[in-house]
């Protein structure tokens, strides 16, 4: 059985791609569940999409306590398997899904408890937007526990090489968030328009569906991978310790990420909701590249795990190319989408001329950076894989918390005003993709280059 999602042999373009495609779907499912929201919120007006983006940052950050365990999880699978030890492998599952639950229920408490002091922090001025805003946290907040889960049941799947499951289930997740939708915002028949409460009550039953099925499957599953996982056992902290270990890094780099974009949000707050508007939706259509990008991350950090395990560092060596010429492909396509088709594209949220005009200029100078942006979550994936999740945290850190100052100076009104806090964000992007990737090769080279001396003297020997 094991086997069978093996990466360690076979063409490394095809394992890749294969394994990629389902998971970018994923990802591109992903975006789709707040895509879908904003297109819906966005027909409300300008203020729903804003209370609708302050309440999400808190979701945001809740992507930095889901990595404590999903890093974990796709990482500890990956490598265990690559080493044929299915044990451990189901060892990494317990302790991954009993973190997630907890870190889940603390931070629901943590986020309905402080509610208005959350919202307060943005001084959005605006007493309508604040009290959408904080609704539409408190009921998120209600069903974040299968928010957490999800990924982490993904993180699994496809840290096991099985990356079709996740996106299944995760299809009927947006089926349902499609359908239910229009329905709670707008209201039809007997139910009422709820408009930024209804957008938040479709996302929480559509994150639940999609926790029964995962699981359903896991109950039901006939393989090797969750039987006697002991999900009721007390942990083993020597297993806890090194899952947060290796967990942490990412998790702190997420929400520094969060939080400094909460910065940049307050940094926006004085031209008004609908440049905060703006922003919200602007990042959801570009995440279409970097959650695509995304998906090749996890991906090459199963594809660098299962093959790190197996010591078969030619094929890590083979592979991160292969992953970084099809992301590369992406992200110049993504370029060309965002600097010529932001008008249309942008326009399909908001029909409001200021907001377009924002908007067009937002996706214009994001488009300049995502073929660096593609490559340096890429990049982050191959670190990740080998269990060395120091390095991207580190650039990633230290770039994204220069944004506060570079937004501050450029956004002066005497320099680029509104525009300076986009171009803080993408000047970042491509200096995050040089530097990393840079790394990378050269740690790559240095390892290739032990690796080659190694088999020098292992011939040498035999002769």
């Amino acid at each position: 059985m094991v086997k069978e999602n093996q990466l360690t042999q076979g063409s490394i373009s095809k394992v890749l791609i294969k394994l990629a495609l389902p998971i970018m779907g994923t990802s591109f499912l992903q975006t789709a569940y707040t895509i879908t929201d904003m297109f819906w919120i966005g027909r409300v007006g300008t203020k729903a999409a804003a209370a609708v983006g302050t309440g999400g940052f808190f979701t945001w950050l809740a992507m930095a306590f889901i990595i404590l365990s999903k890093v974990g999880a796709e990482v500890g699978v990956a490598q265990s398997i690559g080493r044929d030890d299915v044990k451990e492998a189901r060892r990494y599952i317990r302790h991954t899904i009993q973190l997630n639950v907890f870190l889940a229920i603390i931070y629901s408490i943590a986020l309905i408890t402080f509610r208005h002091s959350l919202i307060g922090f943005f001084n959005l001025g605006d007493t309508e937007v604040i009290e959408m805003a904080t609704s539409y946290l408190v009921i998120v907040s209600l069903g974040l526990v299968f928010y957490f889960i999800n990924p982490v049941f993904t993180g699994i799947l496809n840290g096991y090489g099985d990356s079709k499951t996740p996106f299944y289930i995760n299809m009927i997740g947006l089926i349902a968030n499609i359908v239910l939708d229009p329905l709670f915002i707008h209201g039809i028949g007997p139910i009422p328009a709820m408009g930024v409460k209804g957008a938040a009550i479709a996302t929480v039953i559509a994150q639940a569906i999609v926790s029964l099925v995962f699981i359903f499957r896991i109950v039901f599953a006939k393989g090797e991978l969750f039987n006697n996982i002991g999900l009721l056992k007390a942990p083993d902290m020597d297993h806890m310790k090194h899952i947060i270990r290796l967990s942490l890094p990412v998790a702190l780099q997420n929400a520094l990420f969060s939080i400094i974009g909460m910065f940049i949000a307050k940094i926006i707050a004085p031209w008004g909701h609908t440049p905060i508007a703006v922003q919200k939706i602007g990042s959801q259509i570009e995440a279409i590249s970097w959650m695509t990008a995304g998906g090749f991350s996890t991906a090459l950090s199963t594809f660098v795990g299962q093959n790190y395990g197996a010591k078969k560092w030619d094929r890590i060596y083979k592979g991160y190319f292969v992953a970084i010429g099809l992301v590369s492909i992406i992200g110049v396509g993504a370029t060309l989408l965002l600097t010529f088709g932001a008008g249309p594209v942008f326009s399909v949220f908001l029909n409001e001329e200021e907001a377009v005009a924002h908007g067009i200029a937002y996706l214009k100078i994001l488009g300049l950076s995502q073929l660096f942006m593609c490559i340096e979550i890429t990049t982050a994936g191959a670190f990740n894989g080998l269990g060395k999740t120091v390095p991207p945290s580190i650039i990633g850190i230290v770039f994204n918390a220069l944004r506060i100052p570079g937004a501050m100076i450029l956004s002066a009104p005497h320099l680029l005003g509104l525009n300076g806090i986009w171009w803080s964000i993408s000047i970042s992007s491509i200096f995050k993709g040089v530097i990393l990737t840079s790394w990378f090769i050269l740690f790559l080279r240095r390892n290739s280059y032990h690796l080659h001396e190694k088999q020098l003297e292992a011939v040498a020997q035999q002769l």
